[in-house]
């Protein structure tokens, strides 16, 4: 019969307290991998053409032979290399000793990996003849007591060896380690076998990809967390094969670092928060007050982000503030975060000026645009805080000890600073720190850019409404009235709600709310003009519906003149006539929700004119309705920001106001504000809103 071995390529490490109950050879030898002591030698001896020419009884039995295998024909250790590759050879003919794995076809025809310990036998003849001392591979840790095995086994690398079933076969003591949270990395376990719980199919297919096209896998990153939830570590795992001198796999090693608590990691995880904590608003303090959270205490101990004046306009100008020759306001605290309570390293409260001398590492940074790092903070005497005792006070109070200053730059422009300090983390600040201070600087800039650009245009837009609104909005003698406008949040910006009381001919009285889609300058440019055409209409003395009418044809051919196409959504109004002297209140709407009338005896309804199509489409087709209202009837029309919300239709809001317009009353002013308190829940709007409530008079 024949017995094949294939060499293994090299060891694979030493110790591992784990067995698994497999027969081990026995040696006298401590060192260079002898078998332990105290149990038989499965050694074989071996013929130059690699023909067993003897062992002992507990090779036989390792290998799984009977007692007459050998005699009764050869048995080899080395497979056969056909007809024309001449005799087989061990891997260097040259080699004396040679240790390593071997897989072997054993008398069962089954595989059996062992470690054995190959030496070279010279004899009177020109070919050599090997000695072969052979042990479980199991048992290969008490084999391997070389050199390697405390460098393997206090290696800080989790080290795990994984034979071709995917069962572990060695693991150091880094690899123990990690059992409480990784409770599948126990030698004699297969991965396709874990603990009930454990998800392994990962880990499965990556170190199965590497056994069958034997490319290294490397840096996989891999989280979990122990079953009890105390404990989360994060490895990263490199796998590499294990290849046996034919090029045939044994199996894998995997290489596993804890990386849970890297700086690397951390910075990452900072800069990954920032993308979702800084510019969470269109708030400029907003913005740089989550700047100085979000560095404290991942990076620094104390941050403060101070700002230009020209980023906060509403201000007073720092020019107009007292200076003297060692101290100059050039910047406005914005924000500002401490690892200690009340923030006690900062000399100025948020919104305060903030003095520097005029020649200070805050005025150079801002002067150049160039980041200041200082990792040993110079208080010696002759420094720049020679000049500034209050602010050295503070520092040696607090123990501040190392310093980073980064510019605020923003599209050319600089915006500010923002200082990095540490006190009780005595840890002076690094390169690495200086870089991860500005990538969260720059990106803090951007955030206050936009929130800059923002806050100048919405407060562009809401001068420009309420200058176009009525300042003196009178009834006549028609109606009592009273309004309300109220502009939306910061996130959606200044709309196109507009509102008007227009008295006519006759006593007559036209009301009229209407809404610009969209917001900002342009909408509120827009409601302007339909304001004014809308009061010129009117001043002819034309019904509801043909004001709306005309209104249509005027949008569109003035969009067709200017070339600048008029938003598909137009605008939507609502236009209603009430005459004193009948009663009678003429109403058209177009694309508009319909007004609402509280009755004297507080029944509230909701008329419907023949729905008109929104102004701006040039294909209005408008009609009125007209309702007799009694004496102290209210007219309420509004936009659709106080009836529609995210979580409810229009319709819903319809039943809303109809129970809120139920439970205000008189005066109008009180009557106005409790709507709107009713309707919004005293939550700052998702839209713009108007309301415009007229109660009747007769004459």
């Amino acid at each position: 019969m024949s017995l094949t071995l294939r060499i293994g390529a090299l060891p694979i490490g030493a110790g591992s307290s784990h067995r698994t109950g497999a027969t081990m050879t026995t040696s006298d030898s401590t060192a260079g991998g002898g078998p332990p002591r105290g149990r038989p030698d499965a050694v074989a001896v071996l013929a130059a053409d690699g023909t067993v020419t003897g062992w002992t009884r507990a090779a036989r039995e390792l290998l799984g032979h009977g007692d007459t295998d050998l005699g009764r024909g050869a048995v080899r250790l080395l497979p056969p290399r056909g007809p024309d590759a001449g005799p087989p050879t061990w891997p260097d003919g040259t080699e004396q000793h040679w240790s390593g794995l071997l897989e072997v076809q054993g008398g069962d025809g089954g595989a059996l990996v062992v470690h054995a310990d190959v030496l070279r036998l010279d004899g009177a003849g020109e070919r050599p003849s090997w000695l072969v001392c052979m042990g479980s591979v199991e048992d290969a840790s008490d084999r391997m007591s070389s050199m390697l095995e405390p460098l393997l086994r206090r290696s800080p690398l989790a080290l795990l060896v994984w034979d071709r079933d995917l069962r572990c076969v060695w693991m150091n003591t880094a690899a123990e380690r990690l059992q409480p949270v990784f409770p599948h990395y126990r030698v004699g376990r297969r991965l396709t076998d874990p603990p009930p719980g454990i998800d392994t199919r990962a880990a499965v297919e990556a170190i199965s990809r590497v056994l069958a096209d034997g490319v290294p896998l490397f840096d996989e990153e891999v989280h979990r967390t122990s079953p009890d939830g105390r404990e989360d570590v994060t490895l990263s795992i490199s796998h590499f094969r294990l290849d046996g001198v034919d090029g045939r796999p044994l199996g894998v090693c995997s290489v596993a670092l804890d990386i849970s608590h890297s700086r690397a990691r951390r910075r990452l995880a900072v800069l990954r928060e920032a993308s979702t904590r800084i510019g969470t608003t269109l708030d400029v303090r907003q913005t740089a007050q989550e700047m100085a959270d979000l560095a404290v205490p991942d990076l620094a101990d104390f941050v403060t982000v101070d700002l230009a004046e020209s980023v906060l306009p509403d201000a007073e100008p720092l020019q107009h503030l007292t200076s003297s020759e060692n101290s100059v306001p050039v910047f406005r605290r914005a924000g500002a975060a401490s690892i200690h309570d009340g923030v006690p390293e900062s000399m100025w409260p948020i919104g305060e000026p903030v003095y520097v001398p005029p020649a200070s590492p805050f005025t150079r940074v801002l002067d150049t645009g160039r980041s200041h790092f200082e990792p040993v903070l110079d208080t010696s005497p002759g420094g720049w805080l020679d000049v500034d005792p209050d602010r050295s006070r503070v520092i040696a109070a607090t123990g501040m000890h190392t310093l980073i200053v980064v510019p605020l730059k923003a599209r050319g422009d600089i915006l500010g600073v923002t200082v990095f300090v540490r006190t009780d983390n005595r840890t002076p600040f690094t390169r690495d720190d200086l870089v991860l201070a500005e990538e969260l600087a720059a990106r803090a800039a951007l955030s206050l850019d936009n929130a800059r650009q923002y806050t100048r245009e919405h407060a562009a837009a809401l001068a420009l409404q309420r200058n176009l609104l009525p300042r003196n909005l009178t009834g006549g003698g028609a109606v009592d009235v009273a309004s309300r406008y109220l502009p939306s949040d910061a996130h959606v910006g200044v709309g196109g709600d507009w509102y008007d009381a227009i008295p006519l001919d006759g006593g007559r009285i036209a009301l009229v709310v209407g809404d610009v889609t969209g917001h900002g300058i342009n909408a509120a440019a827009t409601m302007g003009r339909l304001r004014t055409a809308v009061r010129t209409l009117a001043y002819l003395d034309l019904p509801p519906h043909r004001v709306l009418l005309q209104l249509d044809r005027l949008v569109v051919r003035q969009a067709e003149e200017e070339r600048t196409p008029f938003d598909p959504a137009g605008a939507t109004c609502v236009y209603a006539v009430y005459d004193p002297a009948s009663g009678f209140c003429t109403i058209a709407t177009a694309g508009h929700p319909p007004p609402a009338i509280v009755h004297p005896d507080g029944e509230v309804a909701f008329p419907r004119p023949p729905g008109g199509l929104p102004i701006g489409l040039g294909i209005g087709d408008y009609e009125p309705l007209t309702v007799d209202l009694a004496e102290g009837s209210l007219i309420a029309l509004y936009t659709d920001g106080l009836i529609e919300t995210r979580d409810a239709d229009i319709e819903t809001g319809i039943e809303r106001l109809g129970t809120a317009l139920a439970q205000a009353e008189p005066p109008l002013d009180d009557f106005c504000t409790t709507v709107i308190r009713l309707m919004t829940g005293n939550r700052q709007a998702e839209d713009d809103i108007a309301l415009l409530v007229a109660r009747t008079l007769r004459t």
